[in-house]
């Protein structure tokens, strides 16, 4: 699925992406060093995944959705949860015997979390919220992944206004990180 379109579309691509990376790292031997470059992208793509849900769709389940504030309130300790294996899995290597068993759990995390997205909270998003407003919910959270951070900070603020503020500084310590490093070049 392409990036673009609404809010509902581009986060929908987003976790199809996701379901991609999850796939290639099964996909390769057990202690391979390229799994530690798949997880990081990984790692990558969802940290910039949640803030940018956290920053933009969760406000607007609570605006536009009947109960928004549970539901909203239930992904992002979904995400906090998430998180906190990602940092885990970052001091992993690929030979570690707890990589495998936080990829495992991971995955099984992001699966439920994406099918109740998809299957409950989009569904009634698409039924309430203006098609121009989702619209320009999609726009705001491409943009948000491009300032978003891209290594897990599960101590950071997740609700807005705090989140919308920090963010970006600490995206660019990231992807300033990243870069002196090599990560996410594969």
């Amino acid at each position: 699925m392409a990036h673009g379109g609404n809010v509902i579309q581009e986060l929908t691509a987003d976790h199809r992406e996701v379901e991609n990376l999850f796939g290639r790292i099964r996909s390769m031997p057990e202690g391979d060093a390229g799994r530690r470059e798949v997880a990081d992208q990984l790692t990558m793509e969802l940290v910039r995944h949640m803030v940018a849900e956290e920053e933009y769709l969760y406000p607007s389940v609570r605006r536009y959705v009947d109960g928004g504030d549970d539901l909203a309130d239930k992904e992002i300790a979904d995400h906090g949860e998430m998180e906190r294996m990602l940092k885990e899995l970052e001091a992993c290597e690929p030979g570690d015997r707890r990589f495998d068993g936080l990829i495992s759990r991971l995955e099984t995390a992001v699966t439920t979390h994406v099918n109740d997205e998809e299957s409950r909270l989009f569904p009634l998003l698409a039924e309430s919220c203006p098609a121009g407003t989702l619209d320009e919910l999609g726009d705001k959270v491409r943009f948000a992944k491009k300032t978003a951070p891209t290594r897990p900070h599960p101590a950071a603020p997740d609700t807005p206004p705090a989140d919308k503020l920090l963010a970006p500084g600490i995206g660019m310590v990231d992807r300033f990180r990243d870069m002196l490093s090599g990560r996410g070049r594969g």
